[in-house]
């Protein structure tokens, strides 16, 4: 499977693309160490003469190498990309050792054996960094995307003024009720706490009841009548 970071040119394209990134690449550094090394090597009053010429002579051919290994390691990764039919870390694995022993195969088959493995193992560790780095790019674009929702979204319709996404709604007619059974159930907890400890409770309810039912036994009849005996 294809990964962001094999998103490159497509391969006719690709040759060219990295033969001039890889001869940049070897002239500019080889220019500069072959110029702190010839200002090193030449004698007084002559290093900036000696920094220059070391870098007319060696500049060209070390850019000219890094031409070479880049054009054969693209056409190596447009060939494995033809033949499997897909974009991969293995194809320029693949590449790369295969660069590796071809430029080696003039000293003979162990150099090129140990070139090619080399420049498998190279390749492998520069893919294997590249997709963690990818990776751990990836993941710290997402954490701040949710950083970033999360504040916008508390308060949106939906998710009222304090509630995260995450959290489950929250009813204000429960809370209510909630409250409200809380407070009577401290109150008749409280009542029933002072009546149990000095016994009033009950006999204010009795004693109300007897006064009422006295006071209903001596009710004059209605209508009142007059009549003497």
């Amino acid at each position: 499977m294809g990964t962001p970071e094999h998103s490159r040119e497509p391969c006719p394209d690709r040759i060219l693309d990295d033969v001039g990134g890889a001869f940049s690449m070897g002239a500019v550094g080889g220019s500069a160490f072959h110029f702190l090394k010839g200002i090193y090597n030449s004698p007084k009053g002559e290093r900036l003469i000696g920094g220059t010429q070391a870098v007319r002579m060696n500049a060209p051919r070390i850019g000219g190498g890094f031409a070479v290994w880049g054009g054969l390691f693209s056409t190596f990764d447009c060939t494995m990309v033809y033949l499997r039919q897909k974009e991969d870390p293995w194809n320029s694995i693949i590449a790369g050792a295969a660069t590796g022993g071809i430029l080696q195969m003039r000293q003979g088959f162990a150099s090129a054996s140990r070139s090619a493995m080399f420049g498998g193992v190279l390749l492998a560790l520069i893919e294997g960094s590249a997709i963690m780095l990818n990776k751990f790019m990836n993941a710290q674009e997402s954490m701040a995307q949710m950083e970033e929702q999360i504040p916008n979204m508390a308060g949106a319709p939906g998710f009222p003024m304090g509630q995260l996404p995450g959290q489950p709604p929250v009813n204000a007619e429960s809370l209510r009720t909630g409250s409200s059974a809380s407070s009577s159930s401290s109150s008749s907890s409280t009542s029933s706490w002072f009546g149990g400890f000095f016994g009033s409770g009950k006999e204010a309810d009795t004693s109300s009841g007897s006064k009422t039912e006295v006071l209903e036994s001596f009710d004059a009849p209605s209508p009142p009548t007059f009549e003497y005996k």
